[in-house]
């Protein structure tokens, strides 16, 4: 492969663009790109060849890969080449790198976060922004045991879930409805027969 067809390219460029959102560089998201649509396992010349990248380039870029665990290295009979391809399907790329940013960025928040919960407040001001602060600690702590016990979930599990986000939000919001219809008359005084 050394030249992509137009499909390909516009995915592998779209990535390299993306990768810089996600925490990796543009070359390393070309990379990725590239290994993920091949249909077969790439070494780093064809790699660099395709990409119009230096083989060292290439070399850098395949290790941080592997750092986060988004490609393989395979062996080919009869070649003493090192082959690359995708360590998994696209959930496992999308929860490797979530919880890549989730060691970067979110758990560093989350310990600021609890030492400034754990410190006495010397003024109102700082009882409120305390108060803000837990609020802040609170999410992004739900949210983080909601992606633990999502992302231990099989792409196919994962994927009914996701279908049925729109039926499980009208659920929830009829028991909501039925527990504030059950709650009223009580909390009205009124006993059950409306007249």
């Amino acid at each position: 492969m050394t030249t992509l067809s137009p499909l390909a390219h516009s995915f592998v460029s779209h990535f390299g663009e993306m990768g810089s959102r996600w925490g990796i560089n543009r070359t390393v998201g070309q990379i990725y790109a590239l290994i993920y649509v091949s249909a077969l396992p790439i070494h780093a010349d064809e790699m660099a060849e395709t990409l119009g990248f230096s083989r060292s380039n290439v070399s850098m870029g395949l290790k941080e890969l592997q750092a986060w665990r988004l490609v393989r290295l395979r062996h080919m009979p009869g070649d003493r080449r090192e082959y690359f391809e995708p360590s998994g399907n696209a959930w496992d790329t999308f929860r490797r790198l979530a919880e890549e940013r989730r060691r970067r960025e979110i758990e560093p928040t989350l310990s600021m976060l609890r030492d400034a919960l754990l410190q006495e407040p010397a003024s109102p001001e700082d009882a409120h922004a305390q108060a803000r602060m837990r609020e802040m600690h609170d999410l992004i702590e739900q949210l983080t045991q909601w992606f633990d016990e999502v992302s231990h979930m099989d792409a196919q599990t994962l994927s009914k879930l996701m279908k049925m986000g729109a039926k499980v939000g009208k659920l929830l919001d009829f028991t909501g409805i039925a527990k504030r219809g059950a709650a009223k008359p009580a909390s009205h005084g009124h006993t059950g027969t409306e007249g």
